[in-house]
């Protein structure tokens, strides 16, 4: 939902904005990966500036490291590139609102002190800033053929749990040592990165599945080191760990493994029904061994998208210096394995486990702000049936009360469906039909004050609506949400087509909504134009005018056509307001099909904080 744009408010770059910066950075880049000889003081500046990712942003990116096994393999020893790739994170982490980094195993080729102390060395530069971060170990990193039962080796003297127990991510360890898990918070909610060693031994499912348990409403991305051997297809132990982990537990939602090459998807549906995504990353068969690519994973939860890039800041870094072919080929990778967006509806996808609660229901004097010319909610139904009424109060008691028209026969429905962000739970259904014209809809009562009003200090109209599938332009455009009678024509407006109403807020062929109307200083109709609105989704609409010009927004965001021409008031020539219909020529010439939920109209400008979906 857009914010209000009552003030030129600011917005730092988040998650998105990267690509952007790659080649704005390879400068600093190409400076700070050559100081390899040995890692900087940590200055005050670099204290003042603790890694600090906003946690209520709804974009924030996830990086992962797969296998740097063959830049730490005993003589031969280079962590340029994962400092490098360290550096890159630590300095575009606020415009990426990076959040944390996984590793996914075969951090070294021997799993010897030596190899760690290096790695280990180069990952102070995130433990210098606060930054959370989780590694796990890898069939090199440790004797292959054991589980996570394995007892003390260098991979746990240099990334046990003693490592991380000062970061405010850490949220625990195995017994053993082998296995983490860690938390974040992002798009204003608690994750968990659930780190698992090379094999788990049943004492580490065990552990893992308490983990989950303690956690029950927590999203949970799940790292191991061999899960995905190829496209669509898990390694013998990636389908244990579905079958006695992540099938039953429907928190896990993302799994990232290592190991294998090339990169790797498959997805899964799980016991709750829900797809499972299961990536494959590792290029140590690569130029350089890998040069430490990672790989971001930037969360868009608005979008409901995973947008997934995969680059070696290291190279970018060596690109003022000239790069060799093979550089420049694997700077920034572009293959369908390795640049996607994953599709997920966040909300949907979480429901079994952490539904979002709904939004209460508000009562009518919440909504009653001064101004209030008319408030008119859905709580009932109107259509005159057994049970219900043929009037709908005006709530704001200044009598501007509906009665229903009936055409052809036509009667208004009810359903308790509305727009979650909706006051009243409640929504009146139109059945309009153009030809031969059919429907019901409502009009103000004679007298009522509304009819005569002008608002030349200005007006809010809002209203919430939904289209159905059966929607056709061809027997249910143009039709009116709200809407003034009379024409321009009566009015002495002669200007563009006399027979228009004084007053629309329509929805075109296109579903585009439209206000289009006489001002009070003008001959002439004053159009705003939104843009397309898809079938079968609630929409909010505002209509605002300040006293001088109008704008329309659609879900609080304001439309591209708002004409800058001067707009003062709305002619009037003391006829009644309809809800679902529309007049041409004097005459009631379409009628809504669809759901029309609360109609507020108010006597000034609002911000858009003050919307009913606000």
């Amino acid at each position: 939902m857009c914010i209000s744009h009552d003030h030129d408010l600011g917005e730092a770059p988040q998650a998105g904005a990267g690509r952007r910066s790659f080649l704005r950075a390879t400068a600093l880049l190409g400076v700070t990966a050559a100081a390899v000889t040995a890692l900087p003081a940590v200055t005050a500046e670099a204290a003042a500036s603790a890694w600090r990712p906003d946690p209520g942003s709804r974009r924030f990116t996830l990086a992962v490291m797969p296998d740097t096994q063959y830049l730490f393999d005993g003589p031969s020893i280079d962590k340029a590139p994962v400092e490098a790739s360290l550096r890159y994170l630590l300095e575009h982490g606020r415009e990426e609102n990076v959040v944390f980094l996984s590793h996914l195993g075969d951090l070294t080729q021997n799993g010897v002190k030596e190899e760690f102390g290096a790695i280990g060395e180069a990952f102070r530069l995130l433990d210098r800033r606060g930054v959370g971060y989780s590694v796990l170990a890898g069939n090199h990193d440790v004797k292959s053929s054991t589980t996570d039962q394995r007892g003390a080796t260098p991979y746990l003297d240099a990334f046990g749990p003693e490592r991380f127990a000062g970061q405010r991510t850490f949220g625990g360890a195995s017994p053993d040592g082998y296995n983490t898990f860690h938390r974040f918070t992002a798009g204003g909610r608690e994750w968990l990165v659930l780190a698992l060693d090379w094999r788990l031994s049943p004492q580490g499912y065990a552990w893992a599945e308490d983990v989950l348990a303690k956690h029950p409403k927590t999203p949970v991305i799940l790292t191991t080191h061999e899960l995905v051997v190829a496209d669509d297809t898990l390694s013998d132990y990636g389908q244990q760990l579905w079958d006695r982990l992540i099938e039953d537990h429907d928190q896990i939602f993302l799994a990232l493994g290592g190991h294998y090459w090339p990169a790797g998807r498959a997805t899964r549906t799980n016991a709750a029904g829900h797809d499972v995504h299961l990536h494959l990353t590792n290029y140590q068969n690569r130029y350089f061994g890998g040069a430490a690519m990672i790989r971001l994973y930037r969360f868009d939860l608005d979008r409901g998208v995973i947008d997934v890039e995969t680059l070696s800041p290291w190279i970018l870094g060596r690109a003022a210096k000239g790069l060799n072919e093979l550089e420049r080929q694997e700077m920034e990778l572009s293959g369908d394995a390795d640049r996607f967006s994953v599709e997920i509806d966040f909300e949907k996808r979480f429901a079994g486990f952490a539904p979002v609660p709904a939004r209460a229901a508000r009562p009518a004097s919440k909504l009653l702000v001064p101004g209030t010319m008319a408030y008119w909610r859905f709580d009932k139904p109107v259509d005159g049936s057994a049970g219900s009424a043929g009037t709908v109060r005006d709530l704001s008691g200044r009598g501007n009360d509906l009665s229903v028209v009936s055409v052809g026969g036509g009667a208004l429905g009810w359903s308790a469906d509305h727009h979650p962000d909706q006051p009243a739970h409640g929504s009146l259904e139109f059945q309009g039909f153009k030809s031969p014209l059919k429907g019901a809809y409502l009009r103000t009562v004679d007298g009522a004050p509304l009819n005569a009003a002008t608002f030349e200090d200005g007006y809010t109209i809002e209203a919430f609506y939904r289209l159905p599938a059966d929607w056709d332009p061809d027997h249910n455009a143009w039709s009116g949400l709200v809407s003034r009678t009379g024409t321009g024509g009566a009015a002495g407006k002669t200007a563009d087509d006399p027979d228009e109403p004084l007053a629309t807020l329509s929805l075109s062929n296109d579903r585009e909504p439209q206000w289009a109307m006489r001002p009070v200083n003008q001959q002439g109709i004053a159009t705003n134009w939104g843009q397309e609105t898809p079938l079968e989704t609630w929409w909010h609409l505002a209509v605002v005018n300040d006293g001088r010009h109008t704008t329309l927004y659609v879900e609080s965001c304001p439309v591209l056509r708002n004409p800058k021409a001067s707009s003062v008031g709305i002619t009037s020539v003391g006829l009644p307001w309809l809800l679902g219909g529309y007049e041409y020529g004097g005459k009631i010439d379409q009628i809504f099909h669809g759901r029309l939920g609360d109609v507020r109209i108010v006597s000034r400008a609002l911000p858009v904080t003050s919307f009913m979906n606000h």
